[in-house]
């Protein structure tokens, strides 16, 4: 916070050293350019534009839109309407108004009409605050989210456009306050990013972490967007272990709440126990596992496969299977249900089917936490307690590796090991009081699925929003017209049955509106 209040003093310095004459001019008196907050609502009087344009200023993102908006007004506030002054206003980052300040005789208009000029001004005025508009409702309401992964099939599938809600859970405010407006982590085309962080420029501090009120907490089993928390990709595209992302700047993942803030979970055989009893999924989500398959004589169709079993993601083991020969290939199959594993028993080609699962007691690759005590697999976990906020656990040398991350990074604290000692901000404890929830996100596809048996714990500030709305299904392997999974459109993500599509309700509302529409125009005139 305090780096806060240091970053608004410095802006206001320098906006006060660059603009005290333009003050002056417009007959106020010159130091009133140096005061935070009020300095702006002068501002605001001279260029002739409403006292609330300062929240717009105040919000990250939306302020690097209207920011440049204000240099040109300035300038226009004392006659300089040109193309000309409005590029150097612009390429200057401001800077021109000091010129204007120190270097020229300033001549204020008073009640300057703020109507644009021509066409092209008032096609770019509408742009502006159509975007303005577009990115309040991006980072404080409704985000739309693509499925870029099968780890939760068949529930949400590859090429499923969502809505994800940010008022269920609470809209967080942007930590980065300088970040191109509706888009990510990198910038399309050029394929750069999209934001500055106090690495790049020391001046800008790094917002503190704020979120508005939601109307729910996370329930268990729902399907929630987040940050990736280990994320230290350098963009969408290149990956660098050591690299630094604010939180809002990680990669969006979705995947399903099984355990929430305190909860003790447990994975035995595949499935999640929560709190001793087995998690029960709702009835929409499809837990799937992976299997290994042995044919009789012949390979498998994967039209059959596609067609009757519900199959899309399988490939052949050649040669060896755990060291023995494997003499007719052996099928992966990376995620079946159970329902579509039993018609494949029957299939006249299946010798054999069996569940691909690990041996418990021996440690898997990749399994969090990185530490060879905990003899954990994807199929075997824990049992494992999930923070929550203001909860406390004892802490010492045998559990520090599965908190280690959420003290020092998560909470931010200052974490030494000394032999048996647990050393926290430079003072010995024995137990540790946890700051905020924690969740444990997982796929439906645990035999594929990348989630918190790799990473661990989700911190709540992590967490993006609800998906709430399938807008858009593509299947990217079907070709025209059937690239589009209509029975998809406008359905719900969360609830019981099967999904039903809006899609022909959202067409009759679309065509009464434009009907009703045209009826009062030709009525008005």
């Amino acid at each position: 916070m305090n780096s806060v209040i240091v970053f608004f003093l410095i802006v206001s310095t320098l906006h006060g050293v660059g603009t005290w004459k333009i003050y002056k001019s417009a007959s106020y008196y010159p130091y009133i350019a140096f005061i935070p907050v009020y300095n702006i609502l002068i501002l605001l009087k001279i260029i002739n534009r409403p006292k609330w344009w300062i929240f717009l200023m105040l919000i990250p993102v939306i302020n690097v839109i209207i920011i440049p908006v204000i240099w040109v007004e300035i300038s226009r506030s004392f006659g300089k309407n040109s193309y000309s002054h409005t590029f150097l206003c612009l390429v200057s980052l401001g800077f021109y108004n000091y010129y204007l300040n120190y270097f020229t005789q300033l001549e204020y208009i008073k009640n300057r009409s703020i109507k644009p000029r021509s066409a092209n001004g008032e096609w770019t005025s509408s742009i502006i605050f159509a975007v303005i508009a577009a990115t309040l409702v991006h980072t404080y309401f409704i985000q739309p989210y693509t499925i870029p992964t099968s780890s939760l099939e068949k529930s949400l599938l590859v090429g499923d456009f969502l809505f994800v809600s940010k008022f269920h859970y609470g809209a967080r405010v942007p930590m980065t306050p300088v970040a191109a407006p509706m888009v990510h982590d990198t910038l399309p085309i050029v394929k750069v990013k999209s934001y500055l962080n106090k690495n790049q420029l020391p001046i800008i501090a790094e917002l503190p972490y704020l979120r508005f009120p939601g109307i729910q907490k996370i329930k268990r089993n729902e399907i929630v967007c987040f940050n990736w928390p280990v994320d230290t990709n350098l963009n969408m595209f290149y990956t660098d272990k050591s690299y630094y992302k604010p939180i809002d700047k990680k990669t969006n993942y979705v995947k399903r709440a099984v355990g929430i803030a305190g909860d003790t979970l447990e994975i035995i055989d595949g499935y999640v126990y929560i709190n001793g009893e087995k998690n029960i999924l709702p009835e929409r989500a499809k837990l799937q596992f992976s299997y290994l398959v042995q044919p009789k004589k012949y390979r498998f169709s994967p039209n059959d496969m596609i067609k009757n079993y519900d199959i899309t993601d399988f490939f052949v083991i050649p040669q060896t299977i755990n060291g023995s020969k494997n003499l007719n290939n052996t099928y992966y199959f990376a995620g079946i249900s159970e329902r579509s594993a039993s018609k494949l028993r029957n299939h006249p080609n299946v010798s054999s089917i069996e569940r691909n699962i690990k041996e418990k007691g021996v440690r898997g690759d990749n399994i969090f936490p990185h530490d060879k005590r905990y003899d954990w697999n994807s199929d075997f976990y824990g049992p494992i307690y999930i923070p929550k906020k203001n909860s406390s656990i004892p802490i010492n040398k045998s559990n520090i590796s599965v908190y280690k991350r959420l003290i020092e990074v998560y909470e931010n604290n200052k974490l030494e090991i000394d032999g048996d000692k647990i050393i926290i901000n430079d003072k010995e404890i024995s137990e540790y009081k946890f700051k905020q929830d924690y969740y444990w996100l997982m796929g439906d596809n645990r035999g594929n699925s990348q989630d918190s048996r790799a990473w661990g714990f989700v911190p709540f500030d992590h967490v993006v929003g609800k998906p709430i709305f399938k807008w858009l299904s593509i299947d990217y392997n079907a070709k025209g017209l059937d690239k589009i999974r209509w029975e998809r459109m406008f359905t719900t993500v969360h609830g019981k049955g099967i999904p039903t599509s809006y899609f022909p309700h959202f067409i009759i509302i679309l065509i009464l509106y434009y009907l009703f529409s045209f009826l009062y125009k030709k009525y008005k005139k």
